[in-house]
């Protein structure tokens, strides 16, 4: 990406919120990728301030959102990682100061929310898209290409875990704070399961949910379950779990030819959390012992991991913001997801089914 002039151009980056989400995340990644240039970084907390300047002496460490909106002409994007809570609020004040906006999972907390939000962005004519990083897992790449490909046949089920044993839940507004503010497991890791299975297998016409607050002191669901049945007629079984002394497999896909099944996690962002650069020459690689399987019982072989490309999502941001190439994550695919979501707490409330109907709307519950 070049000027007129011949010199190399860059996007100028501001990033709110240096918690887990922005220290890990987002700021390594918009680091490390060219044509983007890590600006600044928003946090009021003196030892992220401290933080962010050791780590990128480069970058100006803005004190509030407030005063970014007043400096907003210095940048091109705004990426919105701060508590679930803030995202809607945050991202609308970016879109109006004329930014270029990534908001963090979960996109909002309701799906009106994300429909006004993503209708202000395209009458704004801004850039709008959300980090839905999972969708660039070696895993699921790898499950991709093998639907893809035909190897498993015609899918009918799908299971997906994110399953953790984390039996002392920490003091954060995440763990102890109420659903209704965005806290709890189906708000946390919920979107990624949820967006991979809609990617797969398309849009959901009915949700079952069973979401529980176990831990001592937890307010929100910290073990939860979602059985999701596709339009096309797929049934996808989700859990998360932050009880799981000995977790269940990755996935387990079935389908009329094969089945694949994989263990363990993708290790993007446990590198990423060690403060590995995500442009090293192996990112992304994962050992053959993390590989999955494929077969039936008696005849399985292992399936070599695509590789991992977190990355993958600011590269083509920085494509739809310079070059109006398409964005990385449409909104509208992530608001099906929120009314997923929305239906699962419903779920659980009454303890039945909740049908969404083949125009994803709101039905009725039995």
């Amino acid at each position: 990406m070049s000027s007129a002039n011949g010199a190399e151009r860059e996007l100028h980056v501001a990033v709110i919120g240096y918690g887990k989400g922005g220290e890990v995340f987002h700021a390594p990644l918009v680091d490390a990728t060219p044509g983007l240039r890590l600006s600044a970084v928003v946090t009021g907390n003196p030892e992220r301030q401290a933080a962010v300047r050791a780590r990128y002496p480069h970058a100006t460490v803005i004190t509030s959102a407030e005063e970014l909106w007043q400096r907003s002409d210095e940048f091109e994007i705004a990426v919105i990682t701060t508590p679930n809570a803030t995202h809607a609020t945050l991202a609308r004040a970016a879109l109006k100061a004329g930014m270029a906006v990534v908001v963090d999972k979960p996109f909002a907390l309701t799906a009106d929310d994300a429909r006004q939000l993503t209708e202000e962005a395209e009458q704004l004519g801004q850039v709008l898209t959300v980090y839905q990083n999972r969708r660039w897992d070696s895993d699921f790449l790898t499950l991709w290409k093998l639907i893809e490909e035909g190897e498993l046949g015609r899918v009918h089920r799908f299971e997906s875990r994110f399953e953790r044993w984390r039996p002392t839940a920490k003091q954060t507004w995440r763990e102890r704070g109420g659903a209704d503010d965005g806290a709890g497991i189906l708000y946390d890791l919920g979107p990624h399961l949820i967006d991979q299975a809609i990617n797969l297998f398309g849009p959901v016409s009915s949700v079952y949910a069973e979401l529980d607050a176990r831990r001592d002191g937890v307010a929100a669901d910290d073990d939860s379950f979602l059985a999701l049945t596709h339009t096309r007629g797929v049934r996808s079984h989700l859990w998360m779990n932050a009880l799981s002394a000995q977790p269940g497999p990755r996935f387990r896909v079935l389908g009329d030819r094969a089945a694949f099944t994989i263990d363990g996690f993708d290790g993007q962002e446990a590198r990423l959390g060690e403060g590995q650069r995500p442009d090293s020459a192996d990112w992304g690689v994962e050992p053959e012992s993390a590989w999955g399987r494929i077969g039936a019982d008696g005849d399985l072989r292992p399936v070599p991991s695509e590789r991992g490309d977190y990355l993958a999502f600011y590269a083509a941001l920085r494509d739809a913001v310079a070059e109006g190439e398409p964005i990385p994550v449409e909104p509208h695919e992530v608001v099906h997801g929120l009314e997923v979501i929305e239906a699962a707490r419903r779920s659980t409330r009454t303890g039945g089914t909740v049908d969404l109907g083949e125009s994803a709307g709101w039905g009725t519950s039995t």
